[in-house]
């Protein structure tokens, strides 16, 4: 599987963003699908995910309430809306394949370049 992340870019404080997340090769109904972000000095850290085959999600609770996580089946893709942004949501956004919902890097093994995610304050 590869993926190809887009939709990054900038914004101001309170503003929204929707990043999208397309794999091309097959993505089996075991497999969750999610997004990881890196800032500079923080380490990797996990922000959402999805199961494929149910759609079950995951959030880190920084970002509960304020992401939504979801799939086009047919498109093979994964969104992430994100509302209310702060400067802290500031990384580099990268999506991913695994297979658990744990949000633990180790669960997942295939990553996709990552996309730009600014926010002013």
């Amino acid at each position: 599987v590869q993926l190809q992340a887009s939709g990054g870019g900038l914004v101001q404080a309170g503003g929204s963003l929707r990043l999208s997340c397309a794999a091309s090769g097959r993505i089996f109904s075991s497999h969750v699908m999610g997004w990881f972000r890196w800032a500079p000095g923080k380490e990797r850290e996990f922000v959402a995910a999805i199961r494929w085959s149910n759609a079950r999600t995951a959030y880190a609770d920084s970002v509960k309430g304020r992401f939504t996580i979801s799939r086009d089946e047919a498109e093979a893709t994964i969104n992430l809306l994100m509302n209310s942004l702060r400067p802290e949501d500031t990384a580099v956004y990268y999506c991913s394949v695994g297979s658990s919902l744990s949000g633990l890097t180790y669960d997942y093994f295939t990553w996709g370049q990552g996309t730009q995610v600014t926010v002013s304050s």
